[in-house]
């Protein structure tokens, strides 16, 4: 029996050792923005940090505790000279981080007052593929929207310098969300992006759907009474917010309308259900001719 255990012990303890050498190299917190509905986002550097979209990072902060390590997707794009992350305040360590970052604080915190903060990573997922298609969608469910904000910044930046040369021509995005407090940070990327593809005379590169799953009567009479408006009132964006569920059926098959013979890219970070639902209509609504339109289905869950 030892044969066969030490062999893997051998590479267990290995990654252990390199992971504990990585947590121990020195980062420092650059920048703590506060977003509304008590959400943190850190912008931080680390010598020798690489990473790729979508990817996502372990981190540890010994004063709040000096043995838990939590994963946080990374928002920033590798094209950025930070990376970051956004940190939602729904527990005992997250507002332990809130606190410790001073954003309880009034008054402007000195960066040297900002705590210390381990990061082992980045570690892959399936959103590194995105650049692999021609045409993709891109399902985000409430904070599994994250991966996407790394993927569309990413997206953009080489849209803006080499868009001769990137594959990818078509995204089309869907995010549903149970209330309209997440829609805070997410929003502002979307208006940036919304606005400078504009500029350019591009707006038919980034499709994208947001849908509202959950709301009472009295927001949806503010709705409505607002619905004839430019821009959307929850959001800010042109692009008004949906509401229910989308019906994928129907999505699949006007992609798969627009987009003859194309190998299309299915990206999920959500539900385990949502996920089957995803999977099941991507092979329902590919082609047996080889030639004929196919949706390759990737996904990560939380």
């Amino acid at each position: 029996t030892w044969k066969w255990v030490v062999g893997p012990m051998f590479l267990y303890l290995c990654e252990r050792l390199v992971r504990f050498w990585r947590s121990q190299q020195k980062v420092v917190i650059t920048k703590v923005v506060i977003h509304p509905f008590k959400t943190i986002e850190l912008q931080m550097m680390k010598k020798g940090f690489k990473m790729e979209v979508g990817q996502y990072i372990f981190v540890k902060c010994p004063a709040v505790s000096k043995l838990e390590w939590h994963p946080f997707t990374l928002t920033s794009a590798p094209e950025e000279d930070y990376f970051s992350i956004h940190v939602r305040i729904v527990g005992d360590w997250t507002e332990g981080l809130f606190n410790a970052c001073g954003c309880d604080k009034q008054e402007f915190q000195e960066a040297w007052k900002l705590p210390k903060i381990a990061v082992d990573g980045p570690f892959g997922t399936a959103s590194e593929d995105v650049f692999s298609y021609e045409t993709v969608m891109l399902v985000g469910a409430g904070i599994g929207v994250t991966p996407f904000a790394s993927v569309l910044k990413s997206v953009w930046y080489k849209y803006c310098h080499d868009a001769t040369n990137l594959k990818l021509k078509k995204i089309y995005f869907y995010w549903l969300c149970r209330d309209t407090h997440a829609f805070e940070w997410f929003a502002d990327l979307l208006q940036s992006l919304e606005a400078q593809m504009q500029e350019r005379n591009n707006a038919d590169f980034l499709s994208y759907n947001i849908y509202l799953t959950g709301w009472d009567e009295t927001q949806a009479t503010h709705f409505v009474l607002h619905h004839e408006e430019e821009k959307d009132v929850i959001t800010g964006l042109k692009q008004k917010t949906l509401y229910g569920r989308p019906n994928w059926e129907n999505e699949f098959k006007t992609i798969a309308g627009k987009h003859p013979g194309s190998r299309i890219g299915v990206f999920l970070c959500g539900p385990e259900g949502l996920a089957d639902t995803l999977n099941k209509q991507s092979i329902s609504n590919s082609e047996a001719d080889p030639r004929g339109v196919h949706f390759i289905f990737n996904k990560e869950n939380f």
